[in-house]
């Protein structure tokens, strides 16, 4: 498995409990949308898989690796191979997108190296074939703040797709976006992910655009996973149940009426 967590918990030092004994496994390759309602420990989920905190309970597994069984340099090694993309991706104001790109090889670059990169761009042909995949070849040279919040997006998921990295995870990546560009840019995640053989988890708040671009989905509730399934299994009293109490922006449509129950498929 590529990624997995063995009972795993996080508790902030707030006493909030973000997640609850998690337990999941997502292999090689695989494309998975975590969806669920605000607050139900879909960020705090992928931040575990990126190393990016400790449990507070339980193990996590990462590319054959227990992450937190390694040494500090050992674990910052494995993070090179992990891409995580931000809902708002934390790019200085008037860092030039170019370096903003650049930036996804750091982890894989020495220290001269990545202060050289800093003064003067060191793969600019690379940075603008990122972006051209976006669409934003032409914002090569700007300064982030002249940007709009969905361009910014992109720009984030540029400077992981020129990381190369074997897991990708996408925190909520196309959230500023409109519909028709989420969906654009969504397939290019897909695309990347299928043609490099790349293992993609991708937290959406639109649940729509988790079903037609993802072929299994997690729904995450009250920091637990509620179901885990294939994305044509997923029905709408599972959905239901999964947003109880919850204002959905838009209606959840369903390929066809399917009659599996809201326990693990």
């Amino acid at each position: 498995m590529t990624l997995r967590l063995n009972h795993a918990s996080l508790h902030h030092a707030n006493g909030v409990h973000a997640l609850r004994g998690v337990d999941l496994q997502i292999g090689g390759g695989e494309q998975v949308a975590i969806i669920g309602p605000s607050g139900a420990g879909k960020s705090s989920l992928l931040n575990l898989l990126a190393t990016a905190v400790r449990p507070s309970n339980g193990d996590i597994e990462v590319l054959g690796e227990r992450a937190w069984h390694l040494s500090a340099r050992q674990r910052q090694r494995l993070r090179a191979r992990i891409g995580l993309v931000h809902q708002a991706p934390p790019l200085p104001p008037r860092q030039r997108v170019v370096t903003a790109v650049l930036a996804g090889k750091l982890g894989q670059w020495n220290l001269g190296k990545s202060l050289l990169n800093l003064l003067h761009p060191l793969d600019v042909p690379g940075a603008r074939a990122a972006l051209a995949r976006l669409d934003l070849g032409d914002k090569l040279f700007s300064q982030c703040q002249q940007l709009s919040g969905g361009q910014l997006q992109r720009v984030g998921i540029a400077r992981v797709l020129y990381q190369a990295p074997e897991v990708l995870l996408a925190d909520e990546p196309v959230s500023a976006m409109d519909p028709v560009l989420a969906g654009h840019t969504l397939s290019i995640l897909s695309r990347h992910a299928r043609e490099h053989n790349v293992t993609l988890v991708a937290s959406l708040h639109a649940v729509d655009l988790a079903l037609s671009h993802f072929p299994r989905i997690i729904g995450l509730r009250d920091g637990q996973i509620l179901f885990d399934c294939p994305s044509a299994e997923v029905s709408h009293d599972m959905l239901d149940a999964l947003y109880a109490n919850e204002q959905l922006q838009s209606p959840v449509p369903v390929v066809a009426p399917l009659t599996v129950q809201i326990p693990r498929c």
